[in-house]
């Protein structure tokens, strides 16, 4: 839905068929979490979309993976610093591990077509290995609650909520 307070004349609502698919083509997402005494953690990485969720990975050691053991809500951005082209999105809900194997191997599988090789994991374990060695990842799912996505020619501010 276009939120015209914060739209420029004229803006119309972006297809969420768009939001999705800019969303899910991005190579670089921002996790932002919640640290133990409130402050806000954010930190790049990489991810997929796949069963209408996003998909990330987290080694258990390190602040993601501790923030997310006391507190699920997360925020995931993409979009462009650009000033006047582009579409920014921020997906908000909360992350949930996923542990079951069949999941697991189609997220790896989405992981290798969308990365290649260099992100190749084995589903094992309840988490990712990747298959030149390394550790054990976790491996999260977040089911957005509510999606904004920021139009830039015109601006636009748009809500999809699920």
């Amino acid at each position: 839905m276009l939120d015209s307070r914060y739209s420029e004349p004229g803006a119309t609502e972006v297809p969420w068929e768009t939001v999705r698919e800019r969303f899910a083509g991005a190579g670089i997402y921002w996790l932002t979490t919640v640290r133990e005494e409130g402050r806000p953690h954010v930190t790049p990485l990489i991810g997929v979309w796949l069963d209408e969720a996003f998909w990330f990975t987290t080694g258990s050691g390190e602040q993601k993976r501790r923030n997310l053991r006391g507190n699920a809500a997360v925020a995931v951005t993409t979009g462009t610093d650009a000033l006047h082209e582009g579409l920014d999105v921020v997906v908000h809900g909360d992350a949930v591990q996923v542990e079951e194997p069949g999941a697991l191997e189609r997220a790896a599988g989405a992981w290798l077509a969308k990365y290649g090789e260099e992100w190749h994991f084995e589903a094992r374990d309840g988490g990712f290995h990747h298959v030149e060695g390394g550790q054990r990842a976790d491996v999260f799912r977040v089911t957005p609650l509510a999606v904004l996505a920021f139009g830039k020619d015109p601006y636009s501010h748009n809500r999809y909520t699920f």
